[in-house]
């Protein structure tokens, strides 16, 4: 499998010159670490933004005890899941399961509040819950924007750039998951060679596959070779996107999926994915409700799978347009579900996962800018821990975009200074400044400005904020242009992580049985 370390034409572009590459380079190292010069995951020092105060918590959660308790949520095509409700003490009619009140709740004082996400490489590894925030790239597009500017279907040498792209990026914290979907391996096995992907390529933590309960089964065996048996039924490493299939239903795939990882003491995130207008009321408090009563049940199923096996409160919350249907982004609603949703996750004493950098535009234009940038902002006020699609999303969830995901991470990496807040060290303070200036003079050459100028502020390794003259002599590029090329000179550069050989090779034989073991299925 040497050949992919080569990546395409369209993905990786041509050579850059040293003077091109030591430019970017030094770009990103004032903006706080070029590529691979990870940062640590966020310890935010800066408060959450709440929306609703006790009262209103106090009546969503009422609310949804009466969704738990009469309407019910459907487990569908599960006899076991529906099995351990009842003894639980639920009522089971059919397919649908009404919860005491309060059920739920105690099933839940088994989960964790905090856990640790471990990565193959130690210093890579991520704390979930409490404080922290751990960014994400972009999950589950079929379609990719490439670099010669082609919106085309994903291939397998997509999602491995993008999870180079994710491994080089300071700011992210994770490989993700489904980075893109590479349509060029069949459905039944490209599971394996993305898990693989994630190992190879980067040493950052990584999601699993929920597809199919034996796709899972696949993660979890993989995981085994790369950290160990023991270590995997006692640590997470895996964290796994379960969606309740809204309004109230959980189905027999994701059921399937989160079984085997709770058994296995891996991490799920029950995110109800949420269009309100269509899969929720069109009001903020109706759907608040909803996900909330969708999570309780869904997270609460984990402690019946194994008491104690990490679980997050998800959610994904946009609105649609009334008039076309079509999702939208950035707008005031979803920002306000997002905060109330992370109130309701502390309550409940879960970790949070919501927002990231949505938006609806077809290309990394001024729409995606502001969708994203408002969707960005409230995730990281919200006191969200763990972010996916913070980095490459595009059209709605439909393309995962190189260019996008150059200019998203490097507003990651803007987030990452704001959670820091407000330095009152002494340095800080600033005060022997202040006395060696003066009134009436400036800072720009006194000791304090001298000792900090490189790392006082943010410095984008992609924003132009040159003369206009300046701007016209370098070619008069748009930030799409200055993406494009750094996202080439990245790929261009790329080196992988180390990977122990006897764990690639076992790895690769277990991909060949397993490929071996079942016949192509593209649907």
């Amino acid at each position: 499998m040497d050949e992919v370390n080569q990546p395409t034409e369209a993905a990786a572009g041509g050579r850059r010159s040293r003077g091109e590459r030591g430019a970017a380079g030094r770009r990103a190292s004032r903006a706080g670490g070029g590529p691979n010069a990870s940062l640590p995951y966020i310890t935010r020092k800066i408060g959450v933004y709440e929306v609703l105060d006790e009262e209103g918590l106090q009546l969503i959660e009422r609310n949804a005890d009466t969704i738990l308790e009469e309407i019910g949520i459907e487990f569908r095509d599960d006899a076991e899941a529906l099995e351990l409700w009842a003894k639980a003490g639920a009522d089971v009619r059919g397919q649908r399961v009404h919860f005491p009140k309060g059920l739920c709740r105690e099933l839940l004082k088994t989960a964790p509040k905090e856990f640790t996400w471990h990565a193959r490489n130690p210093e890579r590894s991520v704390h979930i819950g409490g404080k922290a925030t751990v960014f994400a790239p972009v999950y589950g597009p079929p379609f990719v924007r490439d670099l010669d500017g082609q919106r085309r279907y994903a291939t397998i040498e997509d999602f491995r750039n993008f999870v180079k792209l994710a491994y080089m990026a300071p700011s992210m914290h994770s490989s993700g998951g489904t980075v893109c979907e590479p349509v060029d391996v069949p459905v039944n096995k490209r599971h394996l060679d993305m898990i693989y992907s994630h190992v190879k390529y980067s040493d950052k933590p990584f999601m699993g596959s929920v597809t199919a309960p034996e796709r899972a089964e696949d993660t979890i065996a993989m995981a085994k070779l790369v950290f160990g048996d023991d270590f995997v039924e006692n640590n997470c490493v895996t964290l796994n996107l379960i969606n309740a299939n809204s309004p109230m239903v959980f189905d027999e795939t994701m059921l399937g999926a989160l079984k085997v990882y709770a058994r296995h003491n891996q991490a799920s995130v029950v995110s109800p994915f949420i269009l309100s207008g269509a899969m929720s009321p069109v009001t903020v408090a109706g759907t608040l409700t909803q996900i909330l009563a969708e999570v309780l049940a869904g997270a609460s199923f984990t402690q019946l799978i194994r008491p104690g096996a990490p679980v997050l409160f998800g959610t994904f919350a946009a609105s649609i347009s009334m008039q076309s249907g079509a999702p939208t982004f950035g707008t005031p609603e979803p920002s306000l579900v997002s905060y109330g949703a992370a109130q309701l996750a502390r309550r409940l004493g879960l970790p949070f996962r919501t927002g990231g950098s949505l938006c609806a535009s077809k290309v990394p234009d001024a729409q995606a800018a502001h969708e994203s940038s408002n969707t960005l902002n409230t995730t990281l006020l919200a006191g969200t821990n763990f972010v996916l699609h913070a980095a490459g999303w595009l059209e709605g969830g439909l393309v995962s975009s190189y260019e996008k995901f150059m200019i998203d991470q490097d507003q990651l990496g803007m987030m990452q200074k704001l959670a820091e807040g407000v330095d009152l060290s002494e340095a800080g303070q600033a005060l022997d400044a202040i006395r060696e200036v003066g009134p009436g003079s400036h800072y720009l050459g006194c000791a304090h400005t001298q000792a900090h100028f490189q790392t006082a502020f943010y410095r984008s390794a992609l924003a132009d904020n040159n003369s206009y003259e300046q701007w016209e002599v370098e070619g008069q590029k748009r930030i799409e242009e200055r993406a494009n090329a750094l996202c080439r000179s990245w790929l261009d550069g790329y080196e992988a992580p180390a990977l122990d050989p006897g764990i690639d090779e076992a790895l690769l034989a277990f991909i060949a049985h397993r490929k071996e073991s079942m016949p192509d299925a593209f649907t």
